[in-house]
């Protein structure tokens, strides 16, 4: 799955530790998805998706092998 929090945090000048702290995740787990090796949760995806006021389906999108 490919996503675009790197840009979008970026975007709102977010480091992976504040993003993490927002809402309530490790730097690391931020950083694993940033780099595609992890998947979030449903609700995972829809906290973020509050945070840079995005749907999700902005935030995330499907590759043909998923």
């Amino acid at each position: 799955m490919k996503n675009v929090l790197k840009i979008q945090r970026a975007i709102k000048d977010l480091t992976q530790e504040a993003l993490a702290k927002k809402i309530g995740v490790s730097r690391q787990t931020i950083n694993s998805i940033e780099k595609n090796r992890y998947v979030p949760s449903t609700i995972l995806a829809l906290k973020l998706s509050e945070v840079f006021g995005k749907n999700v389906n902005e935030l995330f999108e499907l590759e043909e092998n998923d």
